[in-house]
């Protein structure tokens, strides 16, 4: 029983948190700008929650779609439905579990909120899909990691700022960045059993698509800022997004595996600072 619920764990990539920080920056960015520094706290504690099951819900969803090729991936072979360890059944009834626990907690919002909520749920299923017919599944998990975002507003405001699909689309950005350093790890293999993404895509033009890519999302970050009129500390975070854009760029320049997996991962700082930043421009506007 204990290697049961063990399975369960690392199904739902609990061992594994970068992917629950990643969604949460976005969501808590959404949070601070819908509330105006102040959101409720009701909506962080659903919000909050919701991410972390949301982003299970999508693992679970992702390994069974991939059941046939992680064993074929060194990186995944060991998985728990690669590995036999859980059945599909099984796999297919903790997705179930996890959806409406998810919605569950969205019914404590609004009908906007819960509207939207739909579509996140139908992201999140049909996000591991794309990897079979597009090289550019990265854009579809940048939309279902930053639906939050969208949501946030209408739970915060009961409406859908401007703003928000602005950061919308700097998160589908950023996600295209990361999932796509995150996908040069896994690159030979996905070629071997025929799975696309942004890293087979940009071929040789891998590192240099990357680099320009960050760029804009820096551009878009700055652009947001002066619209809101927010102060020095959300630029001092932008700031620092960029000496840790250009770290991750420096990494990859040789395509090590390691290197690439390291500067995925060291997107998290970047998530925070952008979320420390904003943070400190309320706090000290106040």
């Amino acid at each position: 029983m204990t290697i049961r619920w063990n399975a369960y764990w690392r199904l739902m990539r609990f061992d594994k948190p970068i992917g629950t920080l990643l969604l949460l920056w976005p969501t808590w960015w959404a949070l601070l700008l819908a509330g105006d520094g102040r959101p409720t706290v009701k909506n962080v504690l659903i919000f909050t929650a919701g991410v972390v099951i949301m982003r299970a819900a999508g693992c679970v969803m992702n390994d069974i779609a991939d059941r046939d090729f992680d064993p074929h991936v060194e990186r995944t072979r060991c998985r728990p439905l690669a590995a036999g360890e859980l059945t599909l059944a099984q796999a297919l009834r903790l997705f179930s579990v996890l959806l409406l626990l998810a919605f569950g907690l969205v019914l404590m919002t609004n009908a906007l909120t819960i509207k939207l909520a739909f579509v996140g749920a139908a992201l999140a299923a049909s996000y591991p899909f794309f990897k079979r017919v597009t090289h550019l599944p990265q854009v579809v998990l940048g939309i279902a990691f930053g639906w939050g975002i969208p949501m946030a507003f209408a739970a915060e405001q009961g409406a859908l700022a401007p703003i928000a699909w602005w950061f919308l689309a700097i998160n589908t950005v950023w996600s295209v960045i990361y999932d796509t350093l995150y996908a040069m790890v896994d690159r030979e293999d996905d070629l071997s059993i025929g799975i696309k993404s942004t890293a087979i895509l940009f071929g040789t033009y891998d590192v240099a698509i990357t680099g320009v890519l960050m760029v804009i999302m820096l551009g878009m970050l700055s652009a947001a800022g002066a619209s809101l009129g927010l102060g020095w500390p959300w630029f001092a975070g932008v700031g620092m997004a960029a000496l840790l854009f250009l770290r991750q760029w420096l990494m990859v320049r040789g395509r090590d595996r390691d290197a690439c997996f390291r500067a995925f991962l060291n997107n998290n700082w970047v998530g925070f600072f952008l979320f420390l930043g904003l943070a400190l421009h309320y706090i000290v506007a106040a």
